[in-house]
C-alpha cells in the first residue's frame, strides 16, 4: 500500500494493521448489524452536484483557507455553505471610524 503525506503516527498505525489476523477477531453480531444498518444510511444519503463560476483569484483565496483549515477547497465550501444556511456562520458587520 503507498500512502502519500502521512506522518509517523499514522505509518506506525498502517504497520500494526498489515500484521493483523483477522481470522482470530470474534464475530460480534450485534455491532456489525449496527455498522451495517449506520453504512446503509450513509449511502442512502442523496446529494446534488452544483457548478458555480469563480474567478481564478477567489478560487485560490478559497484554497489557502481550506488548507489552512486540513481541508479539501470544495469541503472547505461545502462546510461554509453548510454552517451559513444552519446559522453557525453569521457575518460580522464592520464598524467605520469617522
Amino acid at each position: 500500500m503507498k500512502t502519500k503525506y502521512i506522518d509517523a503516527q499514522e505509518k506506525e498505525l498502517i504497520d500494526s494493521l498489515q500484521n493483523i489476523d483477522l481470522s482470530k477477531i470474534e464475530h460480534d453480531k450485534e455491532n456489525s448489524k449496527l455498522l451495517k444498518e449506520s453504512a446503509q444510511a450513509f449511502v442512502k444519503r442523496q446529494e446534488t452536484k452544483m457548478n458555480i463560476r469563480i474567478s481564478p483569484e477567489e478560487l485560490e483565496k478559497i484554497k489557502e483557507a481550506a488548507s489552512k483549515e486540513g481541508l479539501k477547497y470544495q469541503t472547505f465550501i461545502k462546510s461554509v455553505l453548510h454552517k451559513y444556511i444552519t446559522g453557525q456562520l453569521v457575518e460580522e458587520k464592520l464598524t467605520t471610524q469617522r
